[in-house]
This record gives C-alpha cells, sequence and structure tokens, in this order.
C-alpha cells in the first residue's frame, strides 16, 4: 500500500512540474509584462502591466489607443493596480485592495478609470463595475517613447504622481496614501 501511495505522489509531482515548465514565459511576448512600483508611508503600491511597441505605428489617437473609447491601458491582461494602502487618487478615495485600471484617452483631458473587477483580460471592460473616473493631466513629451511606460514619480512622502507615457503622450495622476 506504502508503494502505491509513493507512485502516485511522485506521478501527481511529475505532472505538477510538467505543467508548470509548459507556462509561457511572459517575458518573450510582443508586449512583454512591466512593473510599476512605489512605496509610501511604508505602504507598497504596484501596477502590473503589459507594454506594447509602437513598432511604426501610431498609437494615441490612432488604432492602438483610440480618442474616445476605453483602452485597456497596455495589452495582454488588463492592467492591475495593488495598493495596501487607502490612497486618493486625483481626488477620490480608493480603499486598500485591488483594482483594474483602464484609460479613456481623448484630445484634451483623459481619464483614468479604476475598476472593482479584477482578473479578466485586458479587452473586458463592464462600466458597471467602476470604482472612479478622475481627471489626468495630460502633457507632450519631446521625445517619443516606443514602448509604453507606466511609472511612480515619487513627490513626498506620502505622494507620487502614476504617470503613464507612449509615443508623443503623457499621462498622469496624483496619489496619496491618505
Amino acid at each position: 500500500m506504502k508503494h502505491k501511495r509513493f507512485i502516485f505522489v511522485i506521478a501527481l509531482f511529475t505532472l505538477a512540474l510538467t505543467a508548470f515548465a509548459q507556462q509561457p514565459d511572459k517575458s518573450k511576448r510582443p508586449s512583454p509584462p512591466g512593473t510599476a512600483e512605489v512605496t509610501l508611508k511604508q505602504k507598497r503600491i504596484t501596477v502590473d502591466y503589459s507594454r506594447p511597441s509602437l513598432k511604426g505605428r501610431k498609437a494615441v489617437g490612432g488604432q492602438l489607443v483610440p480618442y474616445g473609447q476605453v483602452w485597456r491601458t497596455g495589452a495582454n491582461e488588463a492592467t492591475a493596480l495593488t495598493t495596501e494602502a487607502d490612497l486618493n487618487v486625483g481626488g477620490v478615495n480608493v480603499p486598500a485592495g485591488k483594482y483594474t485600471l483602464y484609460t479613456l484617452p481623448s484630445e484634451g483631458t483623459w481619464k483614468l478609470i479604476m475598476s472593482k473587477q479584477t482578473g479578466q483580460w485586458g479587452t473586458i471592460y463592464n462600466e458597471d463595475q467602476d470604482l472612479a473616473r478622475v481627471d489626468m493631466q495630460k502633457t507632450a513629451l519631446e521625445q517619443p517613447v516606443e514602448q509604453f511606460t507606466i511609472s511612480f514619480e515619487k513627490t513626498g512622502d506620502d505622494s507620487a504622481n502614476l504617470v503613464l507615457q507612449w509615443e508623443n503622450t503623457q499621462v498622469s495622476v496624483p496619489v496619496k496614501v491618505k
């Protein structure tokens, strides 16, 4: 009986290793993963996203990021914001937790959309799940950015700007730990 149990455990272990080995290496994707992270008041705030490249295409206001349509803010899986602290994002209170980020681009002001729905593929958006929509400040970049980038620029011990850059466009919104 012990022998059969041992063989069964070995078989399960082998099956698990095989399944793990078959996981795709996300770093080899055309739009590889990226992470933006900041620590404010000893609390971590992280954005996990995928980084598409221009590759000669028009992004902002074009086919990749059309004006007036909700954009998945990256590629592949939905862009995820995880915060260990309650935040104020662009004037809106955001409780600690996990959210999906979308954007609504326009020629003028962009909106950052924080959705309560998480774990979905990036193109699946349900407006009924919006936690909030906040205005983002838009500025033109002097040098084009080939690969979509999300970052945090710390502005104090308890605050930072969440910054999105691609092509010749930068949008940002202030983030503050409550």
